[in-house]
């Protein structure tokens, strides 16, 4: 019987694909892969091996990450660790306490250690549960996920 509603890949990852995607310079592609998928829950999307790319995925959270001195970079001024100075990165994960648990098995040095933090929104307050971790280059990565909303001014 056919399917009166089909789905097209094309549409749909037309769709999902995030308008902002950081590109991260790195010292080592293999080592930032093995934290930012093997510890972190990243996937390769894609790569590029000769070119020392790949193209990561977690959930809607995208990140490229490219191996210095190797391909094309774009450098605007001296690389210095760590790396990413004055940025962090948001990752809205589904369990950040489980994650924050095994990064910190696998000996992973909390930069911020798992808090749960409320934000006003409007008139209301948005509540996250979050950490800080530093990649291999030093870029932060603040992992969060939702404590839920309240009214402003609620106790928690």
């Amino acid at each position: 019987m056919p399917r009166s509603h089909q789905c097209h890949d094309d549409a749909v990852d037309q769709h999902l694909e995030p308008a902002l995607v950081p590109e991260l310079l790195v010292t080592d592609l293999d080592r930032s892969i093995a934290f930012w998928c093997d510890l972190c829950g990243f996937r390769v999307s894609y790569s590029r091996p000769e070119e020392r790319f790949a193209y990561l995925v977690l959930g809607a959270a995208h990140v490229m990450l490219e191996q210095v001195g190797v391909g094309r970079n774009w450098v605007p001024g001296p690389l210095e660790p760590p790396l990413g100075r004055g940025v962090n990165f948001q990752v809205t994960v589904p369990d950040s306490r489980s994650l924050a648990g095994a990064l910190e098995r696998a000996g992973v040095p909390f930069f911020m250690t798992p808090e749960t933090k409320w934000y006003r929104v409007g008139d209301e307050e948005a509540g996250v549960h979050q950490f800080l971790v530093q990649d291999p280059d030093g870029y932060l990565v603040r992992f969060q996920s939702s404590a839920g909303r309240r009214p402003v001014g609620s106790c928690s």
